[in-house]
């Protein structure tokens, strides 16, 4: 068996190749993803390839998978934890990626399939364009505010009459009305794509029993349901719900010495994405689930200060049963005090 590192970048590729004994029988730097997969095919054997993860991952391990009898692509993330080196090129993180593979310590990745990083894909993508229109609203309020004008409390101002009245809202000056007319224009541009991008998910949606499964929780609607459920894809390749609050970044850093202990803000590894939508959800979760209710309270104390903690722990909390119920094939129901869980244990607020 042979072990390949790959250092896979635009203009250029590295290619370390290591025998059965651990030793290098060939370097190579090509420029191409064909000159690439030239090289491997014509290798004497059966070979394991590894490779870092970053953009195009996903392509490029389903082109291995058919010629290389294993494909891991590795953490980035953890990579720079294992190798700290000041002395990095492409060259010798080919050679590190081959050595880690060879001594089987390569920290691998989740691969989804084609069909899953699409749906990725598009939950991303449909965040991005809301940021980007958010981000629009606040300029044209902004605006707004340096003309002296105070926006109408009714009709709400992004509703269709409130659209129009900032249409035929006169300005103090012609620049002022052209930064309104143009930040309009984006906003509807804006609308449209996001309209266009929910008609394909709905659909995607609509085929995914996951999907369904997770909107039984209160308050949990399509967009925050498809998302987990995407970037969970398999439930079993977790192997316990800690994890799981550990791969959307919702467990708090921790910076552990003898007797100090210290804990911090919450790490926000993973998808981002998905802690937004899981957090808008908690609140609604808050307001129709005693359950969920209950598990806030107890986290908050009656101690004002502490709203924003119980929020973060509640969204673990949410992102930990969504796990089990698509691990376990069971909806939501409710009655089960979350007071009564052993401490650390996977939620059971589904009775299950």
């Amino acid at each position: 068996m042979l072990y390949v590192g790959l250092d896979i970048h635009d203009k250029r590729i590295a290619i370390c190749v290591l025998g059965e004994t651990g030793q290098i029988v060939r370097r190579a730097q090509v420029r191409t993803i064909d000159e690439m997969m030239r090289v491997l095919e014509a290798l004497p054997g059966r070979f394991e390839v590894c490779y870092e993860a970053s953009c195009g991952y996903g392509h490029y391990h389903d082109l291995l998978k058919p010629i290389a009898a294993r494909v891991t692509v590795a953490h980035p993330g953890r990579l720079r934890l294992i190798f700290r080196s000041k002395d990095k090129n492409d060259r010798k993180d080919a050679e590190r990626l081959a050595k880690l593979l060879y001594l089987g310590e390569a920290p691998a990745v989740h691969v989804p399939s084609a069909d899953v990083r699409t749906w990725r894909e598009l939950i991303t993508c449909r965040g991005r364009i809301i940021a980007k229109r958010t981000r629009a609203k606040n300029s044209l309020r902004t605006l707004l505010r340096c003309a002296g004008v105070v926006p109408l409390r009714r009709p709400a101002l992004w509703t269709k009459k409130g659209l129009e009245w900032l249409r035929q809202l006169e300005l103090p000056t012609a620049s002022q009305q052209l930064r309104r007319d143009l930040l309009l224009e984006e906003i509807e541009s804006l609308t449209n794509q996001v309209r266009r991008i929910e008609q394909q998910l709905n659909l995607q949606a609509g085929r995914s029993p996951a999907v369904a499964l997770l909107r039984t929780i209160p308050g949990v609607g399509a967009r925050t349901a498809e998302a987990v459920a995407a970037f969970i894809d398999d439930p079993h390749r977790f192997p316990d719900a800690e994890a799981v609050g550990r791969y959307f970044g919702l467990v708090p850093c921790q910076d552990q010495s003898g007797d100090r202990n210290r804990l911090g803000h919450i790490t926000r590894e993973g998808p981002a994405v998905v802690r937004q939508l899981v957090a808008e959800a908690t609140w609604q979760a808050v307001r129709r689930s005693p359950t969920v209710r209950a598990y806030f309270e107890r986290v908050r104390r009656d101690d004002p200060q502490r709203k924003k903690i119980a929020l973060v722990a509640t969204a673990h909390y949410l992102v930990r049963v969504m796990w089990a119920l698509l691990k376990l094939g069971t909806t939501w129901e409710e009655g089960l005090d979350p007071a009564d869980e052993p401490e650390g244990a996977a939620p059971a607020v589904a009775k299950i």
